[in-house]
């Protein structure tokens, strides 16, 4: 049971690193195609 209970709250630091790779990924393909198109990002 104990096992269990420390996968379960260790899986959510994944999960969030996973959605902050991602979402920083966008990021920096959008970044890098305004920059090919001479506009500024915001």
């Amino acid at each position: 049971m104990t096992a269990l209970l420390t996968a379960y709250v260790l899986m959510w630091p994944v999960l969030v690193l996973g959605i902050l790779i991602t979402i920083g990924r966008g990021f920096v393909k959008d970044v890098k195609k305004a920059r090919e198109e001479g506009r500024p990002v915001i």
